[in-house]
């Protein structure tokens, strides 16, 4: 589960227990640094359970351990430019697509 509004302490993915209880998370306090997320917004599970983690407001999308430790950002602003929110993954052909939207003037202008 991805959690974190602008206006949240705490940004963060997690695994919950069927009871409720996070098992573990990735995150804490909103930050642009490896360790940290701002605004998770949506996330993707492979088959061996790594998480592609599209971290809203700093634009880029984040590789977890299935221990939801840090591997790698797997794209970065410059790579998507545009404001991204969501994510899908098509573990047959090994692909990941990244939506991409600008915003502007308060509203979405464009996607792709």
């Amino acid at each position: 589960m991805c959690h974190g509004s602008p206006a949240d302490q705490l940004h963060r993915v997690c695994l919950i227990r069927s009871d409720g209880n996070v098992v573990k998370s990735f995150g804490g306090p909103k930050g642009s640094d490896s360790q940290h997320i701002n605004t998770p917004a949506q996330m993707a599970v492979d088959r061996s359970e790594f998480a592609f983690v599209v971290d809203h407001n700093n634009s880029r999308v984040l590789l977890l351990s299935s221990q939801l430790t840090y591997v790698r950002e797997v794209m970065s602003c410059e790579q998507l430019k545009w404001m991204s929110l969501r994510v899908h993954l098509d573990s047959d052909r090994g692909r990941l697509y990244v939506g991409v939207n600008e915003y502007n003037n308060d509203k979405f202008t464009a996607g792709r």
